[in-house]
């Protein structure tokens, strides 16, 4: 398998990563009675708690793109050491998103977001 199918495992598990942050840390927990409706609890986050919802959201948004674009390089044979640079700068980019939006630095994360966007494209051009 090659690293650009890695990095889609990758971007499609990020989600998670901040759905741990938006349900596990901050003021209020999520808790065993909050489980039986975790989307309730979530939208009453505040803080640092819903925008580790907010990028557990956009994680999903922009993944589909994303794996479009890999699956669609791998199909069309492009070279793979491309792919695999821009696979694994697009997951770096996403990572780096999630923790600028915990920390609230909102144009930053906007640049970062559209190099991540960049990335996406990128895969569908060298396939070309």
């Amino acid at each position: 398998m090659t690293i650009a199918l890695w990095c889609v495992l990758a971007g499609g598990l990020m989600p998670y990563i901040w759905t741990g942050f938006a349900k596990f840390t901050g003021d209020r927990k999520l808790t065993p009675e909050d489980n039986k409706n975790p989307r309730a609890f979530l939208a009453e986050a505040t803080g640092r708690q819903a925008r580790a919802n907010n990028a557990q959201l956009n994680a999903f948004e922009v993944f589909p793109l994303f794996a479009a674009g890999v699956l669609t390089a791998e199909y069309l044979a492009a070279p793979q050491g491309t792919v695999n640079l821009i696979a694994l700068l697009w997951v770096g980019l996403r990572l780096v998103y999630g923790f600028i939006y915990l920390a609230d630095i909102g144009a930053l994360r906007s640049l970062i977001w559209l190099g991540g966007l960049i990335c996406s494209i990128s895969l569908f051009v060298v396939a070309a």
